[in-house]
């Protein structure tokens, strides 16, 4: 883990720590407050046409940015309760997901990897 990132998960558990979050960040709850972050995220896009979705205006472009933040510190959150590096886990991921997502079949299409 990079020392950014872990000095990041160092003040997200002091925030949390001084206001006594702890109690409430179990692994359920905070997987369902990144849902709620992540439909709190969707909701600026909601009824944008594609080339609306690119030219937001400064103001809205922050408060994506801030809706992306509490999705990202709510997911550090998670990983450090269920002890796993989110880091490692990434690049496993996307070794798997080049697995299943073959060059070959894949590049232009975005048909699932059951349909490749």
């Amino acid at each position: 883990m990079t020392s950014e990132l872990k000095s990041l998960m160092d003040s997200v558990r002091e925030f949390s720590n001084e206001r006594d979050w702890d109690q409430f960040h179990s692994p359920k709850n905070l997987a369902c407050a990144l849902s709620v972050e992540a439909a709190e995220l969707l909701e600026h896009f909601q009824w944008l046409s594609e080339a609306q979705s690119y030219a937001l205006p400064l103001d809205k472009r922050n408060e994506i940015s801030e809706e992306a933040a509490d999705i990202f510190l709510y997911l550090l959150s998670l990983a450090e309760k269920l002890d796993f590096d989110l880091i490692a886990a990434s690049r496993r991921k996307l070794l798997l997901n080049a697995e299943k997502y073959p060059i070959d079949k894949s590049r232009g299409t975005s048909k699932k990897y059951t349909e490749l």
